[in-house]
């Protein structure tokens, strides 16, 4: 199949024949052939993983390997520290944590996972991104650090409240597995990585398998009466109900951290007056939004009525007239609320809780009320 765009080959994932025995709907997405929903559709796919487990083919993403030359893990999360304004050093062998790659002007490049495995850092990046942020590694770290491309590597990801019990049967350790917890395990005799995480708002687990062994995995955990395969149509309902970011959507390079609502993910040893603060692309931009705030922010937006607020949709503060104020990032109908929800960017002075606003959708203005996010409560296990 060749993608809509530049009429280049789609890739497959090492799941892709699976997908279209289970009737999996393909779709391009990112330069891959991946399944947009199965025959039991996107509100029951959604449904089914809040109430019980779904298994999702994110074999797309990217995965890297930052090895240190000098066998001391400290090196490399130093190294990486250059590239993130995260914490990377505190990182504890086992766990991982949410980072962003910034640019000079504290723009957002890509968000990523950065896990600890003990002698190296692993790090699962965004599919459309993977490529131009493996060669920013390379260009900045390759002094210090050895970057390891894993190709030969499928990632799945066993999301809902099910997902712990279904995995039990396979990793014995799953169940004492904390969220963001991250390492080596075996799963069904296959040498994985797991962490306890995922992009849903449920609990659940993301596997590395080698490629090989992705295929005979996926069928082991579906064999499971309580797991349904998840298509990106309810994986990206299940991320806007639990307010988590879209790249290049919700947050890009035109976006700070701090713009982007995403303060939480910035250790305070890396902003002002921290033990290492700054040293990272577009710092001075980023810290100063910490100190003085932003212009504007992502919040959360719930409609009055039963019509979705699309991406694209421009906020208005009045019912008629006046200039648009900011944009909807992403918008769609929340299954488990039974109702449309959204985010977007709006001036910071428009940000509190129940502020009244106004989205224009064909030609017709909308109210709208900036809402806490998530919507839906998730469900971690901490």
């Amino acid at each position: 199949m060749l993608a809509r765009d530049d009429q280049t080959p789609l890739r497959r994932t090492p799941l892709y024949d699976l997908h279209v025995s289970l009737g999996g709907k393909m779709v391009p997405f990112a330069g891959y052939d991946m399944p947009v929903q199965y025959p039991a559709g996107v509100l029951k796919e959604h449904l089914h993983t809040r109430s019980s487990a779904g298994l999702f083919d994110v074999s797309h993403m990217g995965q890297i390997a930052i090895r240190p030359k000098s066998g001391k893990i400290e090196d490399a999360a130093r190294a990486l520290e250059r590239l993130v304004p995260q914490d990377i050093v505190a990182i504890a062998p086992g766990r991982q944590r949410y980072a962003q790659f910034t640019n000079a002007d504290g723009g957002i490049l890509d968000d990523l996972m950065v896990a600890n495995f003990g002698d190296h850092l692993f790090l699962v990046v965004n599919a459309a991104c993977k490529e131009a942020d493996e060669a920013h590694l390379r260009a900045h770290l390759s002094d210090d650090c050895i970057i390891d491309s894993l190709q030969d590597r499928a990632l799945i990801a066993l999301q809902g409240p099910k997902a712990e019990a279904v995995l039990a049967t396979f990793c014995a350790d799953a169940p004492a597995m904390k969220f963001m917890d991250a390492g080596p395990r075996k799963v069904d005799g296959i040498d994985c990585f797991v962490s306890r995480s995922g992009y849903t708002g449920e609990d659940g687990f993301e596997i590395s398998v080698p490629a090989g062994d992705a295929e005979r995995l996926a069928k082991a955990l579906l064999g499971n009466s309580d797991v349904l395969p998840i298509g990106l149509g309810a994986r990206d309902s299940l991320r806007l109900e639990s307010g988590l970011c879209l790249y290049g959507h919700d947050i890009d390079t035109a976006t700070t951290p701090v713009e982007g609502a995403l303060e939480w993910s910035v250790q305070k040893s890396r902003r002002t007056g921290g033990q290492r603060a700054g040293g990272f692309p577009g710092a001075e931009k980023i810290l100063a939004h910490f100190d003085k705030g932003a212009a504007r922010r992502r919040v959360g937006l719930r409609t009055e009525g039963r019509a979705p607020v699309r991406e694209g949709a421009m906020l208005f503060a009045d019912s008629a007239g006046g200039e648009p104020v900011g944009k909807v990032t992403s918008g769609g109908f929340g299954p488990s609320l039974n109702a449309p929800v959204a985010m977007g960017y709006v001036p910071t002075g428009l940000s509190a809780l129940e502020t009244k606003l106004f989205a224009e959708v064909r030609g017709q203005r909308l109210p709208l009320t900036v809402a806490a996010m998530p919507f839906v409560k998730n469900t971690y296990k901490r």
